[in-house]
């Protein structure tokens, strides 16, 4: 389970939404050149998500205690 500050968990959700409605305008037919698989963005949400945390100061003080 992640356990992220206030700001990461901001910015995660941010990015989630906004691969939401790129995966929606997909299916939609309005943008047609975006040829990636949920599972490939996933793993690149998971890698940046979690790089992310590791920098992150407030993070790391959750982690500790």
């Amino acid at each position: 389970m992640m356990h992220a500050c206030g700001k990461c968990s901001k910015v995660t959700a941010f990015l989630l939404v906004l691969v939401g409605v790129l995966f929606l305008l997909v299916d939609l037919g309005v943008w047609k050149f975006w040829n990636l698989q949920w599972w490939t963005v996933l793993f690149l949400m998971v890698g940046v998500t979690h790089l992310g945390m590791s920098m992150c100061k407030d993070c790391k003080d959750m982690r500790k205690k």
